[in-house]
């Protein structure tokens, strides 16, 4: 079995730091392999206002309408990523895609 020699101090470093940098923004960690190494990250369901973004609407003449939509359907769901170091020694990030 051939050995991670493509991982070197300076990839772990940016690794490790593109997952502090996560963290701090609100995303905790699922599962992480640190002989690989890669790391996979969730950020729950943003709540959305609806009666606050009811009265925006109301008082925009249903422009905000496209903004709430927007809020409702697309970034209150969970967000998953992956986090990676690849054969070359790139640090990588890619969506996970759920049910």
């Amino acid at each position: 079995m051939k050995s991670h020699q493509y991982i070197n101090e300076e990839s772990l470093q940016k690794f490790s730091n593109i997952l502090a940098n996560k963290i701090h923004h609100g995303f905790t960690i699922i599962e992480r392999n640190d002989t690989l190494p890669f790391a996979v990250l969730s950020k729950g369901r943003k709540e959305v206002d609806h009666g606050f973004n009811f009265l925006l609407c109301c008082l925009t003449l249903g422009i905000w309408s496209v903004g709430w939509i927007y809020l409702t359907y697309v970034s209150s769901k969970e967000k998953n990523i992956v986090i990676a170091i690849d054969e070359d020694g790139n640090t990588f990030e890619e969506k996970c895609y759920s049910e």
